[in-house]
């Protein structure tokens, strides 16, 4: 008798057991997420990551600025000029200065414009695989293989986030409206003076 509930007892542990490893492995087996799921997800990261601070031109209002949501993530306006500035006023390496859109920055590096992130193949990130994507969020490389990045493109930062979220990020981009609008080159530090000269 007693042997008889041994082999119960033993049996029921094993059922128990075998339940319970099977329930772990199904609840470890995440569900890849749909094209939609990732865009929605890419969404909510650029949206509330900083992107359009720089990269969405803005219209001026009496509350302030606030982003042209027509020109969405397209970078510096092209053909807009930069104010003249007085670099000797900014100090040797110890300023930098933005314009009032925030989509132009001078510094110690230059002058860096705020890319078109848009999916237009000429003027935006149209061409850009997923894997260039990913690899220019990760060693901060234009296009994954050119020039640096420059400030204040906080590419350090977004490099640390997960394969899920960089993917989802360029789903995102890819699926936003493409806007033809062609951001200058940077210009260097030696260079910087001919482009703020007062006019």
């Amino acid at each position: 008798m007693r042997k008889g509930y041994f082999i119960a007892l033993m049996v029921a542990i094993f059922f128990l057991v075998l339940f319970f490893q099977l329930g772990c492995s199904e609840e470890s087996t995440v569900k890849p997420k749909t094209q939609e799921e990732m865009v929605a997800l890419g969404k909510y990261i650029v949206h509330t990551s900083g992107c359009d601070d720089c990269h969405t031109p803005k219209m001026f209002t009496e509350k302030g600025p606030v982003f042209d949501t027509t020109k969405l993530l397209s970078g510096h306006p092209q053909g807009e000029t930069l104010p003249s500035l007085d670099l000797e006023a900014l100090g040797q390496n110890t300023w930098a200065a933005t314009t009032m859109g925030l989509t132009a920055w001078i510094g110690p590096w230059g002058i860096s414009y705020a890319s078109n992130i848009t999916p237009d193949k000429a003027t935006g990130i149209g061409t850009l695989t997923e894997e260039m994507f990913i690899k220019t969020m990760r060693e901060g490389k234009f296009m994954g293989v050119g020039r640096p990045l420059l400030p204040p493109m906080p590419w350090e930062v977004y490099g640390k986030k997960t394969d899920e979220d960089l993917k989802a990020i360029y789903a995102y981009l890819m699926s936003i409206k493409p806007i033809h609008n062609e951001v200058p080159q940077p210009v260097p530090p030696n260079n910087a003076g001919m482009v703020l000269a007062k006019k």
